[in-house]
């Protein structure tokens, strides 16, 4: 004879909070891109030189980059 559970069933434990890092803040999603290491470290300094975060400088730059080349078809 199998000995009764006691507690929760597992399918009602809660999931464990994920490790890692944390979501982007409000809307934004994440974006994986392959770059020169070079070119990913200057950018990694430009930020830290003007007080914001590499993706902020990068959202900033593609922005301008659409709007340069958005009437280009």
């Amino acid at each position: 004879m199998i000995a009764p559970r006691k507690g929760r069933a597992m399918a009602d434990d809660k999931p464990s909070p994920r490790r890692g890092r944390k979501p982007p803040p409000g809307d934004k999603r994440q974006f994986l891109t392959t770059m020169d290491p070079d070119v990913i470290r200057a950018i990694k300094q430009a930020a830290l030189d003007v007080d914001r975060t590499a993706s902020d400088v990068m959202e900033e730059a593609a922005k301008q980059w659409l709007e340069r080349h958005k009437h280009k078809k």
